[in-house]
């Protein structure tokens, strides 16, 4: 075993975890980050996924940082890329043009964006990052964590930011923390399940990239579990009115029943999220120099591969292998069933772009993970519009959302979740502009442990808005910023939540570094 000393050590590369590594390395700490897959930056990269963003994004309510990664993004494809003039020239460039995001684009461009961020520190030996390593134990001692260990390393540290997808430290440190949906006793929330359910999570999905080719034939093996999933009408409450497979799913506002256009041909993007090949769309042949691509690519991150037949937390490894592949064979006869009963042969997969040799991603979608019983709870009544409306006795329109003191951070998103493995269809209701509260990524009992990602103190219900890659980025950058304020202070995380002088030093550094703590006045989403 090889011994790792640093003064904070952040396990789990994804965005969160990427974003509190840059925060304590600007504060001068020494940083080892952790990854389980070969590419750091988690759903915007491994997961393939394209940033779910607020419509004011371009203009405030996020981090600086996250900001100067979005900017680095532009600048790849302007510096790198065949764009036409008119695309060169726009300073609002959106790769792919597609509904989800202003800056739907490759996965690898984001992570050629983050590394160009942190190969200078690790050049100098500020940060080392561990790639394709995940913790398997924690030393601990009393309420303080000494030790991850990570593959051959056991990494001693000051401070550890749990950014992980799932959550995987907080067991391991034996960090209080719940899973799934809570109950309506617990939370009061007007969306919470009657019975606590903690096995009740948001579905995974196996994203993939596609372009279309209509000369080729690019149909693939059938899939051992077809025939399963093309039988499959999905057990969920409101019905989801037939089968999984198939251009129909559920409104996820309405619930009623829905067809999605899907035409690689003549796409319909005036329909927004009912088109299928714009929705998600990471690149418009039409943004480069003809020639340079043959079609569009698009990701496909749609309701019909939201894998409802198991979690991958809280069971077994032999459970988790099998939830896995089942995600994976979903979607993989998702797109036999669009080459070979929806008629587009000519669809296939482009593992050049994902980084695999099968064609999905690298890594699974993680929408829901292990959430740390912290100082302050998120709940529903706090960034709910229905819900802050009846426990405020205010109108819609007079209505904001709860004014946390403790604020490192903002985001805005609807409480959007997906279809869940208890068989509850979508919950989707409007949201008010929110605030990240600086209690809720600290445990309550564990002193040196941080919440750096999906994994700080929300409900069910509200992990559904602050899940998404500009709040789980402000979430990890508030933890490294906080780790090393803490270094440096002698002050320790709840000292600082507690004693308005820490508080206060503390939210003048990060908004020193750009960190927006408060919203204008804004309608709810």
């Amino acid at each position: 075993m090889k011994e790792l000393r640093c003064d904070v050590a952040v396990i789990g590369g994804g965005l969160g975890g990427c974003a509190a590594a840059w925060a304590a390395l600007r504060l001068g700490q020494k940083v080892v980050m952790t990854e389980e897959f070969a590419w750091i930056g988690g759903q915007m990269t491994s997961q393939a996924v394209p940033p779910d963003e607020h419509p004011w994004i371009e203009s405030f309510g996020c981090t600086a940082s996250y900001r100067q990664l979005r900017n680095n993004i532009r600048d790849i494809y302007k510096r790198s890329y065949p764009l036409t003039h008119e695309a060169r020239l726009n300073p609002r460039l959106n790769p792919g043009n597609g509904f989800v995001s202003a800056i739907c684009h490759e996965p690898r461009v984001s992570l050629q964006a983050l590394e160009e961020i942190l190969r200078p520190y690790e050049a100098g030996g500020a940060l080392t990052i561990l790639r394709q390593v995940v913790p398997t134990a924690a030393r601990v001692e009393g309420d303080k964590v000494l030790s991850v260990t990570a593959g051959d390393y056991e990494i001693n540290a000051d401070y550890f930011v749990d950014a992980t997808e799932l959550g995987d430290l907080l067991p391991l440190a034996g960090v209080e923390y719940v899973t799934g949906a809570e109950s309506k006793a617990q939370t009061g929330e007007p969306h919470a399940a009657d019975t606590a359910q903690p096995y009740n999570m948001q579905a995974i999905s196996w994203c993939f990239v596609l372009d279309y080719h209509p000369e080729l034939d690019r149909t693939i093996e059938k899939p051992a579990r077809y025939e399963y999933f093309r039988d499959l009408i999905p057990p969920l409450k409101p019905d989801w009115g037939g089968p999984l497979l198939s251009w129909q799913a559920t409104h996820p506002i309405t619930l009623d029943p829905v067809v999605r256009t899907f035409d690689p041909v003549n796409p319909k993007p005036e329909r927004g999220p009912m088109d299928l090949w714009t929705f998600r769309r990471i690149a418009d042949r039409r943004n480069f120099i003809e020639g340079t691509y043959q079609s569009d690519i698009v990701l496909v991150n749609w309701p019909q591969i939201d894998y409802l037949d198991g979690n991958p937390i809280e069971c077994t490894p032999e459970e988790k292998a099998a939830c896995l592949e089942g995600s994976r064979q979903l979607s993989l006869s998702m797109l036999y069933w669009m080459q070979t009963v929806g008629g587009w042969k000519g669809l296939g997969l482009r593992g050049d772009i994902t980084g695999t040799r099968d064609g999905l991603a690298m890594a699974p979608y993680i929408r829901e993970s292990r959430r740390i019983k912290g100082l302050v709870t998120v709940l529903e009544q706090h960034v709910g519009l229905e819900a802050r409306c009846a426990a405020t006795g205010l109108s819609e329109t007079e209505v904001r959302a709860e004014r946390f003191v403790d604020s490192v951070g903002v985001g805005a998103y609807r409480i959007d979740l997906h279809p869940s493995t208890g068989g509850d269809n979508y919950i989707d209701v409007s949201s008010l502009p929110f605030q990240i509260p600086l209690g809720a990524l600290i445990p309550q009992r564990v002193t040196n442990v941080l919440a750096g990602g999906k994994n700080l103190a929300t409900t069910h219900i509200t992990n559904g808005c602050y899940r998404l890659h500009p709040v789980e980025w402000n979430v990890g950058e508030a933890a490294g910023w906080l780790a090393g304020y803490c270094r440096q202070s002698g002050a320790t995380p709840r000292q600082v939540w507690e004693k308005s002088r820490h508080l206060q030093d503390y939210q003048r550094l990060l908004t020193g570094h750009g960190v927006e703590l408060e919203w204008p006045d804004l309608q709810p989403l």
